[in-house]
């Protein structure tokens, strides 16, 4: 996560790049919605602790 004039933004965009994932199937791998991964990404949207553990063990943290 990186801090901005203090807006927390997050690189879940470039993490998903990495592994060539669409956000459909991120989305599918943690059982939300397409719209939800979208959201996560534009910074629109601040995940529940349960999808923030979800999403911190598909990626390994």
């Amino acid at each position: 996560m990186q801090k901005d004039k203090g807006v927390l933004h997050n690189k879940l965009h470039v993490l998903r790049a990495e592994r060539k994932w669409t956000q459909k199937e991120v989305a599918e791998r943690v059982q939300v919605s397409r719209q939800t991964i979208v959201s996560i990404e534009a910074n629109k949207y601040n995940p529940s602790l349960i999808l923030s553990f979800k999403l911190a063990q598909l990626f390994n943290f």
